[in-house]
């Protein structure tokens, strides 16, 4: 017994430190601790509600005839702000409707049609764009190339998602896109761009 003694005095005087870490280590379980986003949103797929597509001969001022990257042929009924009509949400279209031209489009669904709530034409959103400090260029198969090498931040990606445009991680609405300009808008402002030719 006296031998048991002498063998356990070191780890006695140590044993409050050793007790300390036997629970610590118990209480980890052994188990590694994932990394958590540091933002709740990345932590969820944002659902894309847009329906892509190529835009139809059939298409006037009042409908968009899409024929959908599947294969389907829907027709969209376009809305606009009438005097005699209550339209309350007119659809907003941006950089046109020509036949032939690469289409995204949210819209919903009533007791009869499809209305269109965002048509963004995206053969009119490629292409080189500059500003003050930005020159770039939005390119089929969402690419987009910086002509400033000495920018901090290029963007490098891009897509539509739910009617927006994402440039890498930020998030514009298009307020407006014509032959010669885009207009994008976030919380820290508007940006102006005109198109280099």
């Amino acid at each position: 017994m006296k031998s048991l003694e002498i063998l356990l005095r070191p780890f006695c005087k140590g044993g409050v430190a050793l007790l300390f870490l036997a629970l610590l280590m118990a209480a980890c379980n052994g188990k590694p601790e994932k990394a958590q986003p540091e933002n709740a949103a990345e932590a969820e797929e944002v659902n894309d509600t847009t329906v892509y597509g190529v835009c139809g001969e059939g298409t006037s001022m009042h409908s968009l005839e899409l024929i959908t990257s599947a294969g389907d042929t829907l027709v969209y009924t376009l809305l606009d702000q009438d005097a005699e009509t209550e339209v309350e949400t007119p659809s907003d279209v941006k950089g046109g409707l020509m036949a032939g031209d690469k289409m995204a489009v949210t819209g919903h669904k009533t007791a009869d049609e499809l209305v269109a709530d965002r048509v963004i034409n995206v053969t009119s959103l490629l292409g080189h764009w500059t500003s003050i400090d930005k020159n770039f260029t939005i390119e089929e198969g969402g690419t987009v190339h910086s002509a400033v090498k000495a920018e901090t931040n290029p963007w490098t990606s891009w897509k539509i998602l739910n009617g927006s445009l994402l440039l890498n991680r930020d998030t514009f609405a298009i307020d407006g896109l014509s032959a010669d300009s885009l207009y994008l808008e976030n919380a820290n402002g508007i940006f102006t761009f005109k198109r280099q030719k």
